[in-house]
C-alpha cells in the first residue's frame, strides 16, 4: 500500500478495537462517518493488499484483521503507534509521561483526555501488568506522578490473563479503555487481543 490514509487508518483501527463486533460496510460507515460506498471503496483496497478478510454472511460481508499474517501485524503495529504520534497536544504531554513508568508492560490512554483535553477532570489510563510485584512497583511510581500534576491520572490495571479473558466476557470498561490510544507495549496488547 502506498500511502495509508487516515481513513484506511480509522477503518483498520475500528477493527482491531472492537474485538466485541463484526463490522460491514455499512456499520463502520456509519461508526467512522463515511457513505457505504466510501467504506467499501476502502475495504476493496485493504482486502485486495491482504490487511482484512471478509466472509459472507447473508447478502453482508464482514471483515476481519488477518493477524495471522506478519505483515499484517506489522501494519496495525504501525498505525498505532501512529495514532499515538497524531495525538492532541495535550495528549502527547501525557503521553511522553506515561512513557516514563517502569513497571508497566503496556498502557492504553483513554476516556475524557482524547476528548476534552486539558478540560479532562481525570486521566484515565489502562495498565497491563504480569504480576502482583509488578503492580506495587506501578502504583508508587503513579502515585509519584501524580504528586506533579494538577489532574490525576485514574489507573486501570489488568493481569495478562485478566485481559483476554475479560475481552472474552465482553467486559465494558475493558472494551471502552482499549478504543484509547496505545502509549507503550503495542506489541503486548496486540498479543493479547489476537482472537
Amino acid at each position: 500500500m502506498n500511502q495509508i490514509t487516515d481513513n484506511e487508518m480509522g477503518f483498520v483501527l475500528s477493527i482491531f478495537k472492537s474485538p466485541e463486533k463484526e463490522y460491514n460496510a455499512s456499520s463502520i460507515a456509519r461508526k467512522m462517518g463515511l457513505s457505504r460506498m466510501g467504506a467499501l471503496k476502502i475495504a476493496r483496497r485493504l482486502e485486495k493488499e491482504g490487511i482484512i478478510s471478509s466472509k459472507e454472511m447473508g447478502k453482508a460481508k464482514f471483515y476481519s484483521l488477518n493477524l495471522s499474517s506478519d505483515y499484517v501485524r506489522q501494519y496495525v503495529l504501525f498505525l498505532l503507534k501512529r495514532e499515538c504520534e497524531q495525538a492532541e497536544p495535550y495528549a502527547k504531554v501525557w503521553v511522553e509521561d506515561i512513557r516514563k513508568l517502569k513497571s508497566a508492560e503496556a498502557a492504553i490512554l483513554f476516556g475524557s483526555v482524547l476528548r476534552k483535553g486539558r478540560h479532562a477532570n481525570d486521566i484515565d489510563v489502562l495498565f497491563l501488568i504480569k504480576d502482583a510485584e509488578q503492580y506495587k512497583d506501578l502504583v508508587k511510581e503513579i502515585n509519584d506522578m501524580n504528586m506533579l500534576h494538577t489532574k490525576r491520572m485514574h489507573p486501570m490495571f489488568q493481569a495478562r490473563e485478566d485481559f483476554k479473558n475479560n475481552i472474552k466476557k465482553g467486559d465494558k470498561p475493558l472494551l471502552n479503555a482499549i478504543k484509547g490510544i496505545a502509549v507503550l507495549g503495542e506489541e503486548k496488547i496486540m498479543e493479547l487481543m489476537e482472537r
